[in-house]
């Protein structure tokens, strides 16, 4: 059963920087895309940021560009979201989610999409104060 864990919430000033990390298990995740989502209180699960888990490559929302990026440890199966340039925005619960490749390539959902994620954490709150 695959299972991920999210961690490196918390509470930090505006213009500070955070880590969350997404332990991986289960299976191997070499063929697998990792998504980053966030929901803030009233507000629908939005798009953060996505790696390729083989080939590297990452996709960021438009709101996060230049200021979060995300990077994955094949050898540990982990995943992580460098946040830097926080600001109140940014305020919400952040989740970890993963998905066969082939998920994505037999759908036709972009790595952006939530539907198409089939395993997700428990997620991480980040709260960011002014």
């Amino acid at each position: 059963q695959v299972q991920l864990v999210e961690s490196g919430g918390g509470l930090v000033q505006a213009g500070g920087s955070l880590r969350l990390s997404c332990a991986a298990s289960g299976r191997t995740f070499s063929r697998y895309a990792a998504g980053w989502f966030r929901q803030a209180p009233g507000k629908e699960r939005e798009f953060v940021a996505a790696i390729s888990w083989s080939s590297g490559n990452t996709y960021y929302a438009d709101s996060v560009k230049g200021r979060f990026t995300t990077s994955r440890d094949n050898a540990k199966n982990m995943v992580y979201l460098h946040m830097n340039s926080l600001n109140p925005e940014d305020t919400a619960v952040y989740y970890c989610a993963a998905s066969p490749l082939t998920t994505f390539a037999t759908t036709g959902w972009g790595l952006e999409d939530r539907e198409p994620y089939e395993e997700w954490g428990q997620g991480t709150q980040v709260t960011v104060s002014s």
